[in-house]
């Protein structure tokens, strides 16, 4: 997991994925999901939570820059696998969890096994911690609207934060770095994880509308500037906007994959009320050269929708596709139906394990009223 999908993805610091490597992720799901335990995907941990996919924690954990001597506050303790894999990194972490059984059991994995230095406790992590402040670093695992000001207030001078931020389904991870009272903001990356609640989620201001669920930035056309990456797709791996004029408009996404079993892929997840729709329309202009299946008939390039209930128990998921062979620009027109119990959707389009390139655009979705 770590050679193919962390340091193959992007990660570098030897720290970061020695810790990676070390750190136990089966011991941090339930037991219906350790089975998938190592591979690079969040899975639901109870409380409508999740535990992030490994290379996000492996980037978020690269991008705080971990010091053996810092001081770091975590909010969002989930399972508790984020603060397992800082430990060894830091001289303290402090975390934060707004569920109260979820702290607990957290609370008593770390213990278990030995993590010594995790400080763990319950309470609404928009307020931080500032009986332990100031922090080298902050780590958020879950999403405000904007960066909550008592968390800015209890970085130290020179202490970066990792933190994602925007509207529910329009996120992007940042970094702030303090310099005395300035607070640099850089733009890594979009994103998407689970709203921070309590406070946070009181003071939202805009709240996502599931009877007209729609798709951002289909065409690959809107960049975030100074990284290349298309706005409100995240967790590309192995794939690159191209500009060339072949595609449906100037630009178009490219995905490609030489070695069977590898992600080469892109997401978007969008609010859905199934109660108000019934069936999604989704439409794509896609080329394809060189499909082949990876390691099995199952890794075929198509899309994937997958549905989930407000609680993120549940889930369906629908394929479009596969893709295989050779083929010039040519469309793509599928209606998939929409369990009347969803909530949210995701959308994946990508080689799903396969090998060859895949082109992409004009990626949409047509929602059907019930």
């Amino acid at each position: 997991m770590v050679r193919d999908d962390i340091a193959a993805g992007g990660v570098t610091d030897p720290r970061v994925l020695d810790s990676l490597r070390t750190t136990p992720r089966h011991e941090f799901l339930p037991a219906g999901q350790r089975s998938k335990a190592y591979l690079d995907m969040a899975l639901p941990i109870g409380a409508a939570q999740t535990i992030s996919g490994p290379f996000v924690v492996a980037a978020m954990t690269e991008q705080l820059e971990p010091q053996p001597a810092d001081r770091i506050l975590e909010i969002g303790t989930g399972s508790g696998y984020q603060a397992a894999v800082l430990a060894p990194l830091v001289k303290t972490v402090y975390s934060i969890e707004i569920e109260e059984e979820l702290a607990a059991k957290a609370a008593r994995t770390l213990k278990r096994l030995g993590y010594t230095n995790v400080v763990t406790k319950a309470g609404d992590g928009f307020q931080g911690w500032p009986e332990h402040a100031p922090f080298d670093g902050i780590i958020v695992t879950c999403s405000p609207e904007d960066v909550p000001r008592p968390l800015l207030d209890q970085l130290a001078d020179g202490g970066r934060m990792v933190i994602p931020i925007g509207e529910r389904f329009d996120q992007r991870l940042v970094r702030i770095t303090r310099r005395g009272d300035e607070f640099v903001r850089e733009t890594l990356e979009p994103t998407l994880f689970v709203p921070m609640t309590g406070a946070a989620e009181a003071s939202r201001r805009i709240q996502p509308d599931g009877s007209r669920p729609a798709l951002r930035n289909g065409g690959f056309e809107a960049l975030i500037e100074g990284t290349g990456r298309p706005e409100a797709w995240y967790y590309g791996r192995q794939c690159e906007v191209v500009f060339d004029g072949a595609g449906q408009g100037g630009r178009y996404l490219r995905l490609r994959n030489a070695e069977p079993g590898r992600p080469a892929q892109i997401f978007q997840g969008f609010a859905i009320d199934g109660t108000a729709v019934e069936a999604l329309e989704l439409h794509a202009a896609i080329r394809g050269s060189d499909l082949l299946a990876g390691r099995s008939d199952e890794e075929r390039p198509c899309a994937v929708l997958r549905f989930l209930d407000a609680d993120r128990r549940r889930s369906a998921v629908a394929m479009v596709g596969p893709w295989m062979g050779e083929s010039e620009w040519k469309r793509v027109d599928e209606r998939v139906e929409v369990p009347t119990w969803a909530r949210e959707a995701s959308l994946m389009v990508g080689l799903a394990g396969a090998t060859g390139v895949l082109d992409v655009d004009e990626v949409d979705v047509t929602p059907i009223p019930r």
